[in-house]
């Protein structure tokens, strides 16, 4: 990411205080990738999109075949926010209460009365590692997607807050499907993105086993803290966004509906069903994110493009005669780019 001196629209309406909590994010991102590429070699682009998705409140599912450091991404980037992590590996036999919590039965040794305690689940803390998330009954699926919409989790008839920020990164192997459970398109859609995470280059690639096969240990510093997140989230939230912006996400989004008779002919031939409002709300947060990362006040039509891959591939769902001709979502989503132009001239060159 190039350096980029702010530029406050005159419109803007930030106090002297947001300007100051805006140039603490900046400055924030900057060394978290510093932390983060003391460790990961390589994938900007997905700490990116994740940076993203955490300071708009979102939940990230990464895709990725094994052994291309999806985990390791995780345990870096919560070491160097100074948030409380948990791992949970997701497997066939995994129930509710492995995740949530479960009350135990105990004897008070003051009264001999047994009264019910309730302990804590490893969904208690700030960030979750949901590693292969298919692999796990639809059941546990829930419980977990429960959490990450209402920031609670519910045991028999009491229900308990999360606490903040809570912030839920999920693996799914693509190649797999024996033995699995793939999310439904309703559960996909609670997540934020959908990241692609690829192959590293041939020099990344070099580098990483130079570093994994020597001594080096990287030494991770504290580059943000849950209080200070808490409070950016709230700063990117009132990010300004002009009324043509608004409306080309929301364009964008419904371009993705082969019924509603917006959508380009493509469409109609090639999806099977279209983004939801979610799409819309989130492409609008991201963009929000994307702009004070990249150091600017206002959000642009170029922000929505930007993360308009991780938001709406998971909720593109394609025909069986799009899948025949090797027709991806990913497809579809770079043509809707190409076609659906925002209303304001000369905002993307």
């Amino acid at each position: 990411m190039a350096d980029t001196e702010f530029v406050v629209p005159e419109e803007a309406p930030w106090t002297d205080e947001d300007l100051e909590k805006i140039g603490h994010l900046k400055e924030a991102h900057d060394r978290i990738m510093v932390q983060v590429r003391k460790a990961m070699v390589g994938l900007d682009n997905v700490i990116r999109l994740t940076m993203i998705g955490l300071f708009s409140q979102g939940h990230c599912l990464l895709m990725g075949v094994p052994g291309i450091g999806k985990t390791l991404l995780v345990r870096t980037l919560s070491a160097s926010l100074s948030l409380k992590f948990r791992r949970v590996q997701f497997t066939p036999d995994l129930m509710p209460s492995d995740i949530t919590g479960t009350d135990v039965l105990e004897e008070d040794h003051t009264t001999g009365r047994r009264v019910f305690r309730f302990v804590q689940g490893p969904l208690f803390t700030n960030m979750v590692l949901a590693d292969e998330i298919n692999r796990t009954p639809p059941k546990t699926q829930a419980a977990l997607l429960e959490a990450m919409q209402e920031h609670h989790v519910t045991v028999g008839e009491k229900t308990y807050k999360l606490p903040e920020p809570f912030f839920v990164l999920a693996t799914q192997n693509p190649i797999e499907q024996e033995g699995t459970y793939p999310l439904p398109e309703a559960q996909l859609d609670r997540f934020m993105f959908n990241i692609i995470v690829d192959y590293p280059s041939a020099d990344e690639e070099l580098a990483i086993v130079k570093q994994e096969t020597g001594t080096y240990k990287a030494d991770l510093s504290v580059a943000l803290t849950g209080a200070e997140i808490l409070r950016l989230q709230d700063v990117v939230r009132r990010v300004p966004v002009a009324e043509h912006v608004f409306e080309y996400a929301r364009d964008l989004a419904r371009a993705t509906r082969p019924k509603t008779g917006e959508a380009p002919e493509f469409v109609a031939e090639m999806v099977a069903w279209g983004a939801g409002p979610r799409a819309s709300i989130y492409l609008t947060m991201a963009a929000k994110a994307r702009a004070i990362l990249y150091g600017r006040y206002h959000a642009t039509t170029e922000d929505i493009r930007a993360v308009a891959f991780p938001v709406l591939r998971h909720r593109v769902i394609t025909t069986f005669n799009a899948e025949a001709a090797g027709i991806t979502s990913d497809d579809i989503i770079q043509r809707l780019l190409a076609e659906i132009k925002p209303k304001v001239e000369g905002e993307i060159e």
